[in-house]
């Protein structure tokens, strides 16, 4: 039970805080749907600071430290690359939509191209395998979960989404940035700057998105970034939609996610799953089945900002 609760939080980690990243977005205005263009921009960029890292031999041995620096070096690159979407949803007000997707397949083609000029490969592989695991072999029962062979980003990603679910809810500038995805005409009219309020909740989407992307890459991968995420970013918005646009739903949805992801990665390690005799493949397509399922049921009760995809126009009314 300790190893699948583990393996859950991997797995949950990544999703809660992308799935957070598409809240802010949303709640400003723009539907983020390059999330996973992010994630692979923000995971490829953290792939080469390690290389960097590894051949001058820098923070090598503060393996912690150098997990923390690399994370908000994604954050930073998530946050670039969300500019584009950004750019073209509040200046050129093109279709969100559109432009989400077009970001999520120019991802990859940047990634492979300059993996390819750099590196003679479509991915980044680490010089060495780098240990970011925090080990304490004391621990026993469900407090292992949290404490034994965890990794650090698992308390960093749960302050940040902590901190920046409190932020949005209370305080001057969240509230702001709400409005502006609920009523950006009647926000305008109290002296809301609307085009940067929705700049800014896309900006901290792109952030958060980088660092998720990063932190799958490196629980998952052994740190090699290429150009896919195994579809997480388009998880995530799944469950930000489950979780009704709101952090406590986005939270149980993504535990809830995240312990689908893992059966596929454990289904050959547990004889409970070994037993039933199913391919591996099976275990890996329930995660989307169950999207499918409860996208279908929650359809007629969401509860998305109104003004959500509509670029604002200061004269309507």
């Amino acid at each position: 039970m300790t190893f699948i609760l583990q393996k859950t939080l991997i797995y949950s980690i990544p999703l809660l805080i992308v799935a957070l990243a598409g809240m802010f977005a949303e709640r400003s205005g723009i539907i983020n749907l390059a999330l996973e263009g992010e994630m692979i921009f923000g995971a490829f960029i953290g792939g080469i600071v390690v290389y960097l890292f590894q051949k001058g031999d820098i923070l090598t041995d503060k393996p912690q430290l150098m997990y923390i620096i690399i994370m908000l070096i994604a954050a930073a690159a998530g946050a670039l690359y969300s500019l584009l979407l950004s750019f073209s949803a509040i200046k050129l007000k093109a279709d969100q939509t559109i432009g989400g997707t077009a970001l999520n397949m120019l991802a990859p083609a940047i990634v492979n191209t300059l993996a390819l000029l750099l590196f003679n490969q479509e991915k980044i592989v680490p010089l060495k395998a780098t240990n970011f695991v925090l080990i304490n072999e004391g621990s026993k029962g469900i407090a292992a979960v949290l404490t034994d062979k965890a990794y650090i980003s698992t308390y960093v990603i749960i302050a940040v989404f902590v901190i920046m679910s409190i932020w949005v809810y209370k305080t001057k500038t969240g509230m702001r940035m709400r409005a502006c995805g609920e009523h950006p005409q009647a926000a305008d009219s109290v002296g809301i700057n609307v085009a940067a309020m929705r700049y800014l909740g896309t900006t901290i989407s792109g952030a958060l998105a980088g660092v998720g992307g990063y932190v799958y890459v490196a629980t998952t991968a052994g740190g090699t970034a290429e150009s896919t995420v195994a579809g997480m970013g388009f998880l995530a918005l799944a469950i930000m939609i489950f979780g009704n646009w709101k952090p406590l739903g986005i939270a149980l949805g993504a535990f809830l996610f995240g312990f689908l992801k893992c059966i596929g990665a454990v289904s050959s390690s547990i004889d409970f799953f070994k037993n039933l005799g199913m391919p591996m493949y099976f275990y890996n397509i329930i995660p989307y089945f169950v999207v499918l399922v409860v996208l279908a049921l929650t359809a007629k009760k969401s509860g998305c900002p109104k003004a959500e995809g509509i670029p604002y126009d200061k004269g309507q009314r």
